[in-house]
């Protein structure tokens, strides 16, 4: 049996325990963030699509990494300002984490290793990956950087 997102505990910017499993029946985007990359206007798309479709039973989750040209330097206290002044992020965003390498964090092992989703391996190619999960909590897709969250294929997927 596969396992699910639903399994991890993990820690947001703020430092509080955020619950997994506080999203069963919700369709989840999971995506790795960095406030100093080219794609970082994704954030105001991200915004855009949370606040169309959250009440839809549809959740965005943020993870800050530093994984790419060291394009999110900042402490957790930093990113939180950052999102807040810049792009009005009201999606929960998560304590910085590593997405790739020996440091990878418990979720993105999962999101990444077929022997854990059940479903495909991949890397995390770039800030902005995203990782669509069903309402039980399964890996369903893997979504490019370059795609924008609010891509018709991603809409299609949320209201289906």
């Amino acid at each position: 049996m596969s396992q699910t997102i639903h399994q991890f505990t993990v820690t947001d910017l703020s430092g509080n325990s955020f619950d997994m499993a506080s999203l069963k029946g919700k369709k989840v985007m999971i995506v790795n963030t960095a406030s100093k990359c080219g794609l970082t206007p994704q954030y105001k798309n991200l915004q855009s699509l949370y606040e169309q479709y959250s009440c839809e039973d549809f959740e965005i989750i943020g993870f800050p990494a530093n994984n790419f040209l060291w394009q999110e330097p900042g402490s957790d206290e930093e990113i939180e300002a950052f999102c807040e002044k810049n792009y009005g992020v009201t999606f929960p965003m998560m304590s910085k984490v590593s997405v790739k390498g020996k440091n990878m964090h418990p979720v993105y092992a999962f999101l990444t290793q077929k022997n854990q989703n059940g479903v495909t391996d991949s890397k995390v190619k770039w800030n902005f990956q995203k990782y669509l999960i069903d309402e039980d909590g399964f890996l369903v897709r893997v979504v490019g950087p370059r795609v924008l969250p609010d891509d018709p294929s991603i809409i299609e997927w949320i209201k289906s």
